[in-house]
């Protein structure tokens, strides 16, 4: 084998294969192993110093036995060593499709430009095989694509996407603190909604009072909200702040977007209580517009 294949390939298939085998074996996620752990990057430095080492040596053992052979054998032994390559230039004599020197005369051409004679060569048979590969190609895929309908990229792009919503809608799930204003929605689990209690026991209750019926701040039990009502005004009020200069502070700074949309949620449970000194109403009462659309479209 090592008189059949030189050692400017040998050395590089035996490093991949090693290479290979622990991105196998090594488990570092998505980020390749040589990237993750910098002791993967090591040891394959170190492979590749020792693969050519083991080549340097064995050639200098090779010139060593090579200077120890009588004229005779070293001529056979050089002779035996260039044989190994004869099939590489066989195929890539092949591939081109020329005729050799001592043949030329037979396809030269009457054309004579300055003394430049031309070669009536053949097409390269790499390049034939290349072109009659393509047709072969352009006939498959109009068959799949235009006339048997197969999908194109558009189909596959749609399908891609319709997947890529339907990820994004599972880590939603399970990633809470994504919630911004415009994707929050009402929490009614028993978890969130105890979680909002101990926030709003924590944080509001000096100017809205522990049942809402308000203080400082305005009561939440009523129908009335002077920044409007639903769950996505009530995260947007806590989280930005009330009214510029006499409502309260804006509370993003200090809690995570889960927190704000949980202690939103348990504000909206207030509403229709009866706290024990209810303060008047403030605002406008608010309505729910989606929810009359839905109720008309029941009717």
């Amino acid at each position: 084998m090592r008189n059949l294949v030189p050692s400017w390939i040998r050395v590089p298939v035996a490093f991949f294969i090693i290479f290979g085998a622990v991105e196998f074996f090594v488990d570092s996620g998505e980020k390749p192993a040589f990237i993750e752990y910098p002791v993967v990057l090591l040891f394959l430095f170190l492979v590749l110093l020792i693969l050519i080492a083991i080549e340097a040596i064995v050639g200098a053992l090779e010139n060593v036995m090579l200077h120890k052979l009588d004229e005779e054998a070293r001529a056979r032994f050089l002779e035996e060593k260039q044989y190994k390559f004869t099939w590489l230039k066989k195929t890539y004599t092949k591939l081109l499709g020329q005729k050799p020197l001592e043949e030329e005369g037979e396809i030269i051409l009457d054309h004579n430009y300055d003394g430049i004679k031309e070669l009536d060569n053949n097409l390269p048979p790499w390049w034939l095989y290349g072109f009659y590969i393509s047709i072969v190609f352009a006939a498959i895929y109009l068959l799949k694509y235009h006339v048997f309908n197969g999908d194109n990229q558009f189909d596959e792009l749609e399908t891609e996407l319709a997947e890529a919503k339907t990820a994004i809608e599972a880590y939603k799930k399970t990633a809470k603190n994504l919630v911004d204003i415009n994707t929050v929605t009402l929490l009614t689990e028993a978890s969130d909604l105890s979680a909002g209690k101990s926030i709003f026991e924590t944080n509001c209750v000096a100017c809205h009072m522990a049942d809402g019926g308000g203080g400082i701040g305005p009561n939440l039990t009523d129908q009335n909200w002077i920044l409007g009502g639903g769950i996505k005004n009530v995260f947007k009020t806590v989280s930005e702040g009330g009214r510029s200069g006499k409502g309260m502070i804006a509370w993003k700074q200090q809690l995570k977007p889960l927190q704000i949309a949980q202690v939103a949620s348990y504000v909206l449970t207030l509403q229709g209580t009866t706290p024990a000194n209810p303060k008047a109403p403030e605002g406008d009462v608010w309505l729910d517009e989606n929810a009359e659309t839905a109720a008309e479209n029941v009717n």
